[in-house]
């Protein structure tokens, strides 16, 4: 099932967000949670990445939220309308911000203009902004959005958008406080049930709760995150009690913690793609050696590539079928993912072979594939199993693992041929993954915002252009799924799993599992 957000005129009463939001009064402790990645940045729009997001969605809202179905529901706008390309939002009244200041449309309109503003952002929030011209606060709690064209996704983009406070986020620079200034704290006030309290890079992340929010309590008066990028280590801190809750156990740990009568695993599917880049700008390409040529610009290198991977005996061996094999960027059906690629591709070892000498590479070629070492499950182990495959059809391949962050800066820096990463398709929809990832860079426009391999297709580019502003449903779905059939066809990427989203936390705390992978600690409450 697709899921999808209602497109009548008016929104859902803001019952619904209370009833989501509705936790437990507030516990006698505190909560520590180990994360696999420590955030890049405080500041709310540097980098749109879950680890910075998790965070950000903690201290901040936006004026839509999601549900942990990635349904919109109210946030800081409790109502809004509808009439061609102008949107109204009723902003919710008697908010304030974590130092005691109002909540305003202007906050709003400043948090918006700062977006493109925020110098050398690795994945900017342009992405979210791409179909708004024009942001107006009509009065203190009224709100007016113009879009450049009929714009059916705005409410899902808007909930990545979190908001803050004009007050304490201006300064002299153009985009007011720094990104140096809120990594320290300076600046760093939200609506969130959550304030910073400190950040000690490496070590601990520490918020409390927020006694003017506006929403019910959450259920901790204090919580400390502990970044733990071994899995080995997040487990071990559980089981002695260091910590309450971890993400991302070791697939091999599943069956022994979920036998511990001490503790609880969630388990949820999620909608994040894990996939190889492939370059197919730089001549020569980085990391390629054996050809003065870049072999990724012809079409069948990628699809020997593609066929060269068993997916089935990664998912089955290195993730121990904590998994599914990917075909798209999004599971069918889910909105514009097509039946024609539901199916991950077969592997099919002596026709990439043949593609490859029809290429002109008989003797194949060496390249280094990138890989972070604990951002996604098992990514290191995942990387080294592709290489093998590569290596068996003649693509000697040698893997460079590094830490998440090194990883995420030479990714963005263009030093890989090819490389492993994820993409978490936050609003449901294969419009999401095709613009960020695929379409042609242009990331003032906030397209291509994320394409590191620089491919470029026009033909794809238009249809996800049309997609963008057709209201209909149905033919929005028939252009993404058109769209995403050139892209697969194209091997512009090659997707490999999705991932299954998994947390362990001491018994007497419940998490309920998000597609989105994200951990959000206002919603964690202790067991009934």
């Amino acid at each position: 099932m697709a899921f999808r957000f209602a497109r009548g005129l008016t929104c859902a009463s803001a019952a619904v967000l209370m009833a989501f939001g509705a936790l437990s009064q507030a516990s006698a402790r505190d909560l520590v949670v180990a994360l696999k990645t420590e955030p890049s940045s405080m500041d709310p729009q540097y980098h749109a990445l879950t680890p910075n997001t998790q965070i950000s969605q903690t201290l901040f809202e936006s004026l839509v939220g999601v549900d942990n179905k990635l349904q919109p529901v109210p946030g800081l706008a409790e109502s809004w309308t509808v009439d061609d390309k102008v949107w109204t939002f009723k902003l919710r009244p008697n908010v304030k911000f974590s130092d005691g200041s109002p909540f305003t449309a202007e906050d709003v309109v400043f948090t918006y203009d700062r977006v493109p503003k925020v110098p050398n952002s690795p994945s900017p929030f342009t992405l979210y902004l791409g179909a708004v011209a024009k942001t107006e606060a009509v009065d203190a709690h009224t709100l007016r959005i113009t879009t450049k064209d009929v714009a059916p996704n705005l409410l899902i983009n808007l909930a990545q958008l979190p908001i803050l406070s004009k007050k304490a986020a201006s300064g002299p620079a153009a985009e007011g406080k720094t990104t140096t200034e809120l990594n320290s704290g300076d600046g760093l006030v939200g609506t969130g049930p959550y304030k910073f309290v400190s950040w000690k890079r490496g070590a601990e992340l520490v918020f409390q709760r927020n006694e003017h929010y506006w929403g019910k309590q959450p259920a901790w008066e204090k919580v400390t995150y502990r970044p733990m990028t071994n899995a080995a280590a997040r487990v071990a801190a559980l089981l002695a009690g260091d910590v309450d809750m971890i993400e991302d156990p070791p697939t091999d740990d599943l069956p022994k913690l979920k036998g511990d009568k001490k503790l609880h695993v969630e388990e949820t599917p999620s909608v994040r793609v894990v996939y190889v880049a492939l370059d197919q700008h730089a001549e020569p390409s980085p990391g390629v050696q054996g050809t003065e040529k870049n072999p990724m610009k012809d079409k069948r290198v990628r699809e020997a590539l593609s066929l060269a991977l068993n997916r089935e005996a990664i998912v089955d061996r290195v993730m121990g079928g904590v998994a599914k094999p990917a075909g798209n960027l999004l599971p069918y059906p889910m909105f514009g993912a097509s039946k024609e690629h539901a199916e991950a591709p077969k592997p099919d070892v002596e026709k990439a072979r043949a593609l490859l000498k029809e290429a002109g590479y008989p003797n194949g070629f060496s390249i280094t594939l990138g890989s972070p070492s604990g951002r996604y499950v098992n990514d290191a182990k995942v990387a080294q199993a592709i290489a093998s495959m590569w290596t068996r059809v003649g693509v000697k391949t040698s893997v460079d693992a590094m830490a998440p962050p090194v990883f995420f800066k030479n990714r963005d820096s263009y030093q890989f041929s090819a490389y492993l990463a994820g993409w978490s398709v936050t609003s449901g929809e294969m419009a999401n993954a095709l613009t960020s990832l695929l379409m042609t860079r242009n990331p003032e426009a906030g397209q291509g915002t994320t394409n590191r391999s620089r491919y470029s297709n026009p033909k794809m580019d238009e249809l996800v252009k049309q997609a963008s502003s057709t209201m209909d449903d149905t033919k929005r779905a028939a252009l993404l799924q058109e769209a995403s059939n050139i892209a697969m066809d194209d091997y512009a990427m090659l997707p490999v799993h999705f991932e299954l989203s998994v947390w362990a936390m001491k018994n007497d705390v419940r998490y309920q599992g998000r597609p989105d992978q994200t951990t959000l600690v206002q919603y964690a409450t202790p067991a009934k």
